[in-house]
């Protein structure tokens, strides 16, 4: 009886011990999995893999210049398996360069597992990288995202590279920065294509300013800002209106996600000053406005911020047809106007140069008949004016 009881604990503890590693993710070295930091003890971080079993990671990896570490618990991370070993799983978030002989190059090779390097000189067609002990080379073409301009601004760098070629048992070594930074970048649209969406408000940092527009940044992925979707007013210098490095709110007008392209607008927050066009505007009154641009056969009025109107050179106070409109207006002076004609539908407004308001108000003065300030010669004055 006492035998029967023993062999059935041995099977029950056999099967126990079994199911313990059921759970156990099966993985391949250098494969990559996405998981969450369960824990961070010393100087190791443990992360949670399927069932109860977790694996480890170096803390090091993930501290920055100042020492300080980069992520917490229950934060989700992109880690690599390296191997298992005494039962326990380990990975990494690249091969550090003090940790990469050519065995370890070499696994990072097959595995496709990224790995440190120190950038220490420029050479011929490229750089010349040392990775632990090696020495790697890696193409101009190959580093950074778009083209190098100043290639001395690399040197002593430490940065992420794929081994794409390993030969001579690591005496010649191929290395790309280009291939990591294109597959974060793919990694981060497909993240935006579950969270973005047209109409949508954003804010973003002016990464660079170009003269059609300015590249807006967005959790590393760029979007562009066209010129002419910055204000409801005209911009003619963009310099002027954003700086690299300002943060900035708009809407997200244009998603093609087939060409990566993202566009936005500020304009599109701003209220469309042509909504109430009717209701402040009036046909035949006066209003002042400011010369925003001059052309050939007229000059544009701003009436307010989005709102331009039209003095044709017919329209103009001129002795002469012939004359320039640059003869007349200069960009940026006041100017009052008459209001001959609004097309909401088209978004015209056409106006007419007259005497200044002011003007008018101080010629109704001494036109008045019953003003202190009665002019003798106002009579004459009307009668001419009519």
């Amino acid at each position: 009886m006492g035998k029967e009881h023993s062999e059935e604990d041995e099977n029950s503890f056999a099967d126990l011990f079994e199911q313990s590693f059921s759970g156990i993710e099966t993985l391949e070295p250098g494969q990559s999995i996405e998981t969450t930091i369960v824990s961070i003890s010393g100087e190791n971080i443990f992360l949670q893999l399927s069932g109860k079993s977790e694996g480890v990671l170096d803390a090091a990896e993930l501290i920055d210049k100042s020492g300080n570490l980069t992520v917490e618990e229950g934060d989700s991370i992109k880690v690599f398996f390296l191997s298992s070993q005494n039962g326990e799983m380990q990975f990494t978030t690249r091969i550090r360069g003090d940790k990469a002989g050519k065995a370890v190059l070499e696994n990072a090779y097959k595995n496709k597992i990224p790995v440190e390097g120190l950038i220490e000189k420029e050479i011929k067609g490229g750089f010349d990288i040392k990775i632990g002990e090696s020495r790697a080379f890696c193409p101009y073409s190959q580093m950074g995202q778009k083209r190098i301009e100043n290639p001395e601004d690399y040197i002593g760098k430490n940065l992420t590279f794929r081994i794409t070629e390993y030969g001579e048992n690591g005496r010649n070594i191929l290395v790309s920065n280009r291939v990591l930074l294109e597959e974060q970048l793919k990694e981060k649209v497909e993240l935006l294509k579950k969270t973005l969406h047209e109409k949508m408000v954003i804010k973003g940092t002016v990464k660079s300013i170009q003269d059609f527009g300015a590249f807006i940044d967005l959790d590393g992925v760029q979007a562009l800002l066209p010129i002419s979707e910055i204000s409801r007013s005209r911009v003619d210098d963009i310099h002027k209106v954003l700086s690299a490095g300002q943060e900035v709110e708009a809407s997200i007008i244009k998603l093609d996600w087939k060409k990566e392209r993202i566009t936005l607008s500020m304009k599109a927050l701003l209220s469309d000053p042509w909504e109430n066009v009717n209701k402040k505007y009036k046909i035949g009154s006066k209003y002042s406005g400011s010369v925003a641009r001059i052309t050939d056969f007229g000059a544009f009025i701003t009436l307010e911020p989005g709102l331009d109107g039209l003095i044709h050179i017919s329209d103009m106070r001129t002795d002469s047809r012939d004359n320039n409109p640059s003869d007349v207006f200069k960009k940026g002076e006041t100017v009052t106007v008459q209001i001959n004609k609004i097309d909401i539908e088209k978004k015209r407004i056409s106006l007419k140069q007259v005497s200044s308001i002011q003007e008018d108000e101080n010629n109704k003065k001494y036109l008045e008949p019953d003003s202190e300030s009665y002019n003798p010669f106002a009579t004459l004055f009307k009668s001419k004016k009519n």
